[in-house]
């Protein structure tokens, strides 16, 4: 996983609308198959080539939960970082995920609450081919240290 540069620990007050961060990472055959055995998600258009060639998707796609888990990733170790509850996810699959993108995860602070330390964030996911894969947006509670 590659982490955007220079990203460290920030309190809710140094937050603002507009900050964004993101990170890439490859996504494995193997993350599939984990991810399956995790959740006993074993739908043959994850895990079967033969299945899922002849699918509209012409081959094997990653879960669309696995994509989303990125999702927390982002939140809850780059922006906003430690110490966050994820209260809600919005999201909308726009293509798939195959085995061997390299997703770029994107997050942008689009609204902040501050009485109970609440923001809102823009959540987008990228293939390697620029392609928004899914789009989103997430609420978290930013607690302090």
């Amino acid at each position: 996983m590659e982490k955007s540069k220079n990203v460290k620990e920030r309190l809710f007050a140094e937050i603002e609308i507009g900050d964004a961060a993101s990170f890439t990472r490859r996504v494995t055959n193997e993350d599939l198959f984990d991810f399956a055995a995790l959740t006993g998600d074993v739908n043959p258009i994850h895990l079967d080539e033969d299945y899922a060639s002849k699918t509209m998707f012409k081959g094997r796609i990653a879960h669309g939960a696995l994509t989303v888990g990125f999702i927390s990733t982002l939140l809850g170790t780059i922006l906003p970082g430690k110490n966050v509850i994820y209260l809600s996810q919005n999201c909308r699959f726009t293509a798939p995920v195959r085995i061997g993108d390299t997703i770029r995860v994107v997050g942008k602070v689009i609204d902040k609450r501050q009485d109970k330390k609440i923001l809102t964030i823009e959540t987008n996911v990228y293939n390697d081919r620029d392609e928004l894969v899914l789009e989103g947006s997430a609420v978290v509670m930013k607690k302090e240290q």
